[in-house]
């Protein structure tokens, strides 16, 4: 059951049988807590061989600690991540793609999930030709709490892949997954599957993911799938959503009644539907940088507006 070993597709098995060079190995010691985050940053410089690379990151007993991994530039990248969060742990861990267009990136990330343990991470996907992601988690011991966030932005002719499995194998366990995601131009493309197994071992658990997409223009596909398997009654709770639309036309019609006009009350509408989750990132820096990344999306996307924004509007 070795996460950091057991590849889930076909990327991940290439990362793992062709990386030149043994797994990094990132290690967090027991009982400490790490003053400022451990700040990875990938530079892609060229897309014409393909690199593979395998990280396995420790994170040791009632420790705490932040792991911001950024891609930038061009390349052809398959990777494999293992997150090993031991008991008493807490984690925040930040995935953020910058890749230029012409990037392809497949990642299988894997979280194992200590007793009493508390991970938090999030995947924020703003560039890319192709970005497939696969995320898995699993518990090592009972009262595991995971809140599993992502926030995408889909431009033309870019396709952008989120596969989720949560295994919930322990007793008192929890999680909760929630992706947003926009997308503009034509051939945008969007997949979010979100996976979820409540083994008969895990009673008193708690679980729901959801996944909501917004289209701005024509010519976009946002494809998402929720399945939940219960195997055992004796749960607190357990559900999912996922959801794909358009504007809200009342929403616009509220805000351009106030003297909004349409390309504003549009980027407001927008910025509204990501600020909830990148809030709850819980890293002030990171959210106000991912709000910015935002921001300049919606001009390309939307244009700029001749009426100024209402004070407060957006908060």
């Amino acid at each position: 059951h070795d996460l950091a070993e057991t590849p889930q597709d076909r990327i991940s098995m290439m990362a793992a049988a062709n990386s030149t060079h043994a797994p990094r190995h990132i290690v967090v010691p027991d009982d400490v807590e790490l003053d400022s985050p451990v700040e990875i940053t990938l530079t892609g410089t060229g897309v014409e061989e393909a690199a593979f690379q395998n990280v396995v990151v420790e994170i040791g007993r009632n420790s705490r600690a932040t792991v911001i991994v950024r891609y930038r530039g061009s390349a052809q990248l398959g990777e494999n991540w293992t997150f090993r969060v031991a008991d008493g742990a807490h984690v925040v861990v930040l995935f953020i793609q910058e890749w230029d267009a012409s990037a392809v990136h497949g990642a299988q990330v894997a979280f194992e999930i200590g007793r009493d343990a508390v991970v938090r991470t999030a995947q924020a996907s703003f560039g890319g030709k192709a970005v497939r992601v696969s995320q898995a988690a699993r518990y090592t011991g009972p009262g595991g709490d995971l809140t599993d966030l992502g926030a995408y932005f889909v431009d033309a002719d870019q396709h952008v892949e989120h596969r989720l499995f949560v295994d919930h194998n322990e007793p008192r366990s929890v999680s909760h997954v929630d992706y947003r995601g926009c997308l503009q131009g034509q051939d945008a493309h969007s997949v979010w599957i979100g996976d979820v197994l409540i083994r008969p071992t895990a009673e008193d658990i708690e679980t729901f993911e959801s996944n909501k997409n917004l289209v701005l223009t024509e010519g976009c596909r946002a494809d998402a799938v929720p399945n939940l398997e219960i195997q055992t009654g004796r749960i607190r709770g357990a559900g999912h959503s996922a959801s794909t639309g358009r504007f809200d036309a009342d929403q616009l019609f509220y805000l351009q009644a106030r003297g909004i006009d349409e390309v504003e009350a549009r980027r407001l509408v927008v910025h509204g539907f990501f600020t909830d989750i990148v809030r709850r990132i819980g890293v002030e820096s990171v959210s106000d940088e991912l709000i910015e990344r935002i921001e300049s999306e919606l001009v390309d996307a939307l244009g700029t507006s001749e009426s100024p924004a209402v004070e407060g509007a957006g908060q």
